[in-house]
């Protein structure tokens, strides 16, 4: 007897079953950028890496992460804005929306005149605080942000 006459069903071809396109995550607005220029320039990982003074695993991790825990460090900003060839506001802006940060690159002229002091401090720890403690001061700057919207401007 053989395998088919016996109701074994191996041997029969199986249809197939369309399989489904893997679905597209989300990507991030820094993994889009770095993604984007690489296609765009034609570049590798490594090249940007070298062009930037970066290590080639920092410019692999950047495009691969999709939830940064906190923004990279200013060094590594520079870096892979002049890997990327891109201004260093674009990647600074892309690396802050990827970890739900609000980055503002204009400060306004009334603000340019005090010290920057305060404002340099404020960039600068942000990498030291937890993701619950920056929900905390986003939330206080967004408060303090909408009652200078609402009072009167004197003038």
């Amino acid at each position: 007897m053989t395998a088919h006459a016996a109701g074994d069903e191996r041997d029969l071809p199986q249809a197939r079953t369309p399989v489904a396109p893997a679905p597209e995550y989300a990507i991030n607005p820094l993994q889009r950028l770095i993604q984007e220029r690489l296609r765009e320039r034609g570049l590798s990982y490594g090249e940007v890496a070298r062009r930037g003074g970066l290590p080639r695993s920092t410019v692999y991790t950047l495009a691969m992460t999709r939830n940064l825990a906190r923004p990279p460090r200013p060094a590594t900003i520079d870096g892979l804005a002049k890997g990327l060839d891109v201004p260093v506001s674009a990647v600074r802006a892309a690396a802050a929306e990827s970890t739900g940060l609000h980055y503002y690159d204009g400060v306004p002229a009334e603000q340019e005149r005090l010290g920057d002091r305060e404002r340099e401090l404020l960039i600068a720890s942000i990498d030291e605080l937890t993701p619950e403690d920056r929900r905390h001061v986003a939330a206080l700057v967004e408060s303090l942000r909408n009652r200078s919207a609402r009072e009167p401007k004197d003038g």
